[in-house]
């Protein structure tokens, strides 16, 4: 009997320990900027008070074969005007992303209580051309900030709740092709700025398998090579018809 009110003693202090670690496990405040943006989870709800007016930033992880879902509420003061917030995804390269469906800007009425914003991303693809701007494995950032606002209400205090959840597409989204390395936030092309360069968030360096096509060695110098073989000896066929047989022996 002894032994059971020990241990229960014991794993009562362990939970009670345990649950302010798992609720401190929440980001309770949220970044002014990319750079001091507060990085989350997906699948957990963040929350952050401000000022009606004020950036809030996020930052999460995604990586191929999901489509995340941002869900993001805001908490009205009791008396306020009609305002419009909207929420913002970007990638690691701080391009903004464009939400497949769902409620990115909304406007609230006067005096009511909360605004709740949806954005259904597309999904992160392993690999697409530099130009598509698709989403791409890596680091992406959610800003919330109001976008209407009456002169009146700026300052007044909100608050502000986010979550991240993902579907898995998985094979339906797969394609030819991966990246060396995430979108992340400071990777940076090498080069003598390495330093300067070491809080924006680009692309690092990948080399293809076979090497850049602007070596000294590549296919076109060996078709470049060939073409002046084919040249040559089409000279000299052509040389041969327009001279003829020649003059005939004795003349």
């Amino acid at each position: 009997m002894r032994i059971t009110r020990t241990l229960t003693t014991a794993l009562l202090m362990l939970g009670l320990a345990a649950a302010p670690a798992l609720a401190a496990g929440a980001p309770t405040e949220a970044g002014t900027s990319f750079r001091t943006a507060t990085e989350i989870e997906q699948g957990q709800e963040a929350t952050a008070s401000g000022s009606a007016g004020d950036y809030l930033y996020w930052s999460f992880p995604a990586d191929a074969g999901q489509r995340p879902t941002v869900k993001a509420t805001v908490k009205l003061p009791e008396t306020h005007a009609a305002e419009t917030w909207q929420v913002d995804v970007y990638d690691g390269l701080r391009r903004r992303q464009a939400c497949q469906y769902g409620a990115q800007t909304r406007t609230a009425a006067a005096d009511a209580a909360s605004v709740e914003l949806t954005c259904v991303m597309r999904t992160v693809r392993a690999w697409s051309e530099p130009w598509a701007g698709d989403p791409l494995p890596g680091t992406y950032y959610l800003r919330l900030t109001v976008v209407n606002l009456a002169t009146g209400d700026l300052g007044l205090p909100v608050d502000a709740s986010v979550r991240v959840d993902s579907q898995d597409i998985g094979g339906a989204a797969a394609v030819d092709g991966s990246l060396a390395e995430p979108l992340v936030p400071g990777v940076a092309m090498k080069s003598e700025a390495e330093d300067s360069a070491a809080d924006s968030a680009v692309l690092s360096s990948i080399d293809p398998n076979d090497g850049w096509s602007s070596g000294w060695w590549s296919d076109r110098w060996v078709w470049t090579a060939v073409g002046g073989v084919l040249a040559a000896l089409a000279g000299i066929g052509g040389y041969a018809l327009t001279r003829g047989p020649g003059r005939p022996p004795g003349v």
